[in-house]
């Protein structure tokens, strides 16, 4: 049985480098690009089971940027994103993520965030409310996230959980 490709997209070499030795030690193909470009240009072309993002590369909100693009393009709509973040994520029992995040947009107490991550702990329903440099808000779909500095305890069992959900899916 042939083993999932996983793009991995981060602009920091030793990230790259750390990830590929998890991923290839587990028998998980492994693409490599350092920005968002290289990274687009690598899911068009070897079509990846899932892409593990950074968020922040050329930009502050590349990875985010990236995820969008996946999401809005027909060609990568079904790869699944894991986006790899310091930034800390929001839980809730609520399968509506986005729901949610707009009520926490409307939340004094989080209302100045820039970001807001979160992820329904029930359904795995995860995603990314961020402010555009225009200031409007803008949200993104992904499969999860992978706090940083990333870990193999918790990268693995991420990535298999998208994997399956995927298979599941096709199924």
């Amino acid at each position: 049985m042939k083993k999932a490709t996983i793009l991995v997209v981060d602009d920091d070499m030793d990230v790259i480098t750390l990830l590929e030795q998890m991923l290839r030690n587990e028998g998980y193909e492994v693409i490599s690009a350092f920005n968002k470009k290289e990274g687009i240009q690598l899911a068009l072309s070897y079509k990846p089971d899932l892409a593990i993002l950074d968020v922040m590369m050329t930009t502050q909100y590349e990875g985010f940027e990236m995820a969008k693009e996946f999401a809005d393009n027909p060609a990568l709509r079904d790869i699944p994103t894991l986006m790899e973040t310091s930034i800390e994520v929001l839980m809730t029992t609520k399968p509506s993520v986005q729901a949610m995040a707009r009520e926490f947009r409307n939340d004094p107490n989080y209302k100045e965030l820039q970001v807001i991550l979160i992820r329904d702990i029930v359904t795995g329903n995860s995603g990314i409310d961020y402010r555009a440099e225009d200031g409007r808000s803008v949200w993104v779909p992904v499969d999860g996230f992978v706090r940083k500095p990333v870990d193999r305890d918790r990268l693995l069992p991420e990535v298999h959980r998208i994997l399956t959900k995927k298979a599941e899916a096709k199924a």
